[in-house]
């Protein structure tokens, strides 16, 4: 412990030199490269052209009025996706010349008393939007989808629920197999990530962050952060389930650590203190993602990224690897000693790089929609995959799709 305790002191001490010295040189950054390039400074504008249904309120703006809670919770960003393509410079109202068609449906905007989405409509919902557009305009069949985006946020995107093993064994709405799925959940190798989906950062409220920004200057004295529930009593009684146990595991091991600063109490400090943090663990909860990513990108602290699989937002512009830290679901109990473990350079180059404000800004959904924001950064996704292959086009009398596939329930009219 007492090796741990020295090794932490080091980071800490040298985290605080990195902050005085980025202070007096103005905070000088590191270029950004993902797997597709230099790209996160990227202008979609001229790239690609939209066209936005207009669907009835019932699909959309009429839930919103119903349950205003829908602009802040986590999965919002059906909502502003919405509201950014009414206006954006790459909407076109000549439906003949979009290279990309927006079904805007609010699938999760249908809340409990206690704000959780129900996602039992959601297939209903989504179904009934589909053979509106079908009828209505020729563009759906001529491709079936496959040049269509649909944002489905919720916790295992177009799989519709919230528990796994029934997510799983829902699958993915089949009407949706065909086309571009915007979404938050990934996962490699999973049934409700399909491929060429589109995998976006939770909504987290950008003014709010805002609001409570610290002094750049302010040293980073805690370790390791982390506020947030440990067990799930009222849905996972038995324990093991939530998290596959990693959270249990971090409370159980590190609970009394003085390197760990982590609680169930979430202190009206709590973004403050993610600015003091060197490290912010991001385990996975239901699923593998949660806004605590978002919020520690934001606040410049090391995400510790706890979710096997895990296939993160804009992976191909945001080089993780560099950025955070993975550490496997068994690996837990040894959380302490991995971090220790971490040379000083690789931390202040993580921070360094977590200080781009490029990085920041392609987290956040920002009203009104500001250059290189998360909303820019899923068109510049529609846009490296054009142009169309030949295999979206289907023949005259061509069919793919099976319409009636599904759990029954989904069939009933909504």
């Amino acid at each position: 412990m007492a090796r741990w305790v020295l090794a932490a002191l080091a980071v800490l001490a040298a985290a605080a030199l990195f902050v005085a010295a980025e202070a007096q040189q103005g905070h000088q950054t590191e270029r950004i490269s993902g797997s597709a390039g230099d790209v996160l400074d990227d202008d979609p504008v001229g790239k690609l052209k939209v066209f936005v249904y207009d669907l009835p309120g019932k699909y959309n703006k009429k839930l919103l009025k119903k349950d205003p809670r829908c602009l802040n919770h986590m999965f919002a960003a059906e909502i502003f996706m919405h509201r950014f393509l009414l206006s954006s410079a790459v909407r076109t109202t000549n439906p003949e010349e979009a290279d990309w068609f927006y079904t805007p449906v609010y699938p999760t905007c249908d809340l409990t008393p206690s704000g959780l989405p129900l996602p039992f409509k959601s297939p209903r919902m989504m179904r009934s939007a589909i053979e509106l557009i079908a009828t209505k305009w020729p563009y759906w069949n001529r491709t079936e989808g496959a040049d269509h985006f649909f944002v489905t946020p919720h916790d295992f995107g177009a799989c519709f629920h919230y528990q796994e093993e029934k997510a799983i064994g829902r699958g993915i709405l089949p009407l949706l197999q065909r086309a571009t799925l915007v979404q938050t959940f990934g996962q490699k190798n999973h049934v409700c990530l399909k491929d060429g989906s589109i995998t976006i950062p939770p909504f987290a409220p950008p003014q709010k962050m805002q609001n409570h920004l610290i002094s750049g200057d302010t040293p980073r004295s805690i370790f390791v952060y982390f506020r947030g529930l440990f067990y799930d009593k009222g849905n996972d009684p038995e324990g093991g389930y939530y998290a596959r146990g990693a959270r249990a595991t971090v409370w159980e091991n590190f609970k009394n650590n003085p390197l760990f600063d982590i609680s169930t109490d979430h202190p009206p400090t709590y973004y403050e203190d993610m600015q003091r943090s060197v490290f912010c663990l991001c385990p996975l909860g239901w699923a593998p993602w949660s806004p605590r990513l978002v919020e520690a990108v934001v606040f410049g602290c090391i995400p510790v990224i706890i979710a096997d699989d895990i296939v993160l937002p804009f992976a191909d512009a945001i080089p993780w690897e560099d950025i955070g830290v993975f550490v496997s679901e068994e690996d837990v109990p040894r959380l302490d000693s991995i971090l220790t473990s971490i040379p000083t350079d690789d931390i202040l180059r993580k921070q360094r790089l977590l200080a781009n404000p490029s990085m920041k800004q392609a987290m956040l959904f920002p009203q009104p929609a500001q250059e290189r924001d998360a909303f820019h950064q899923i068109l510049n996704g529609l846009a490296r995959k054009l142009p169309h292959g030949e295999n979206v086009f289907l023949k005259p009398g061509e069919r793919v799709l099976n319409w009636t596939a599904g759990p029954v329930g989904d069939l009933k009219p909504w």
